[in-house]
Formats: structure tokens, sequence, C-alpha cells
């Protein structure tokens, strides 16, 4: 392959490897079809004195790169190369709105790395606490994931990133049927995130919703008459 050729390959392959990495990432949170079929319209976090325990029993002796969270933290660069594929897809026809939904995603992402970054650290460090001081462990993961303070603040800053490749999607919108699909696919997918963030089985559907919108997004763009 000519390095013309690989260039090109790798500008139209490389937005959609953070989609193609979410749906992998979403499908190691959920162990059978049924709870990928339980769709609810609310999160219920599962109890700390549940899931701590559970980290230490199972997580300590396991590859780091087995947790999800860490193969989600370690794509993010990815999210910014999206949302640049996206932008350069439709700058000639809607510049600023197109920088806008840009920037957002890339401010958005910055905040993305700091929740994958506490959640790996949470459950990395909780695996070790030693099993006589599980109470502790539990009443300190209680305090550091309610949602107020600062743990709110950045989940909801980390929340721009999508916000930003559903402000993509809509910019993309044209007169042509293919690209009002994919428009409507980013859109759409980024809109399952943030109305059902923390439920994977959402998540999932909204990752191939993105992935498809992407892969139909990287038609040549024509100007807008």
């Amino acid at each position: 392959m000519s390095p013309l050729r690989l260039r090109s390959f790798a500008a139209a392959a490389l937005p959609m490897l953070l989609p193609v990495l979410l749906v992998l990432v979403f499908a190691m949170h959920l162990r059978s079809l049924p709870q990928f079929l339980d769709f609810r319209l609310h999160y219920q976090p599962t109890p700390p004195e549940v899931v701590v325990p559970w980290l230490i029993a199972h997580v300590a002796q396991r590859p780091l790169l087995h947790d999800p969270h860490v193969i989600a933290y370690l794509a993010l660069p990815l999210s910014l190369a999206t949302g640049w594929a996206l932008h350069r897809s439709a700058r000639s026809r809607r510049p600023v709105a197109s920088a806008a939904a840009c920037a957002t995603t890339m401010v958005g992402t910055i905040y993305l790395g700091g929740l994958f970054g506490m959640w790996t650290s949470f459950y990395d460090g909780l695996a070790h606490v030693d099993p006589s001081q599980v109470e502790g462990a539990i009443a300190s993961f209680a305090a550091m994931t309610s949602p107020h303070g600062a743990f709110l603040l950045t989940t909801m800053l980390a929340k721009l990133a999508f916000v930003g490749l559903g402000l993509q999607g809509l910019v993309l919108w044209d007169r042509d049927l293919c690209a009002r699909v994919g428009s409507a696919c980013i859109a759409a997918g980024a809109a399952l995130f943030l109305a059902f963030w923390d439920l994977d089985n959402w998540m999932l559907v909204g990752s191939l919703l993105l992935l498809l919108g992407i892969a139909m997004s990287r038609r040549p763009s024509r100007p807008a008459t």
C-alpha cells in the first residue's frame, strides 16, 4: 500500500475506532443477553456494599486492561480524532457551527478523561484493600461516588464530549438522503449517551449509532447552496 493510500485509509478508519472501542467497553459490562435487553429509564447504581467486596474478591489479580474503564480511558485520544474528522467533513458548509461543535467535543474530552481516570483509580485501588478493612472501604467509596461536589462537576463537564458530537451530527445535515441518515445517527447516538448516562445497554446502542453515522459521514461533502 502506497503512503498516500495508507494515509487515506487511516483518515477514514481512525474516526470509527472510538465507537468500535465503546461498543467493546459496554459489551464487557453486559454479561448476558437478558441484561442487555433490560432497558431501564433511570440509572440505579449498585450499592457500595456490593461493589467493594466484589472488587476485592475478583479484581486484584486481574490484568489492568481487563477493566473496561481502562480501555475507555486509553481510547480517549480517539475522541479528539473523531471530533476533528467530523469537523473536516462539515467545515466547508458550516464552518463556524462545525468549529464550535468540534471545540465542545474537545473540551468535554478533557473532563471525560478526568472522569474515567477517577473510576479507574477507584476500582483498581479498592481491589487491593485488605479484606479486614472492607467497612471503611465501603464508606469511602460511597462518599467518593456520591452525586455532588467535584464528582458531579466532573461528570457534568464530561458530557460536553457527547454534546459536541451530537451538535456535529446536526451540522452535517444535508439535502442528500445518505448524509441525513448519517447525521441523524450521530445526533441520536450522542443523545442516548446524554439521556441514559451510566446505563450500559443504552450506551451500547448509542455507540452503534455513532459508528453507523460516522461511517456514513466519511463521504465527500459538497458546499451548501
